[in-house]
């Protein structure tokens, strides 16, 4: 989840609002990429799809802002 300072910052700022999309993309695609490969255990696997589930969240909310500027 986003914290308040950082969702202010990326309010302020379009170069870090653009930053942190970008690396929000990248560590999706990044996370889905392992995930595709299923070569790591169960539990791991879980950890992996909520940190991307609250990452596309997180995308969605900077999406907003940038819709918004």
């Amino acid at each position: 989840m986003i914290d308040h300072y950082t969702y202010q910052e990326c309010k302020k700022n379009k170069e870090i609002l653009l930053l942190k999309i970008k690396n929000l993309e990248h560590g999706i695609k990044q996370a889905e990429a392992m995930i595709a490969e299923s070569q790591l255990n169960e539990s791991s696997l879980k950890y992996l799809r909520r940190k991307v589930s609250e990452s596309r969240q997180d995308l969605e909310a900077l999406y907003l802002i940038k819709k918004n500027d």
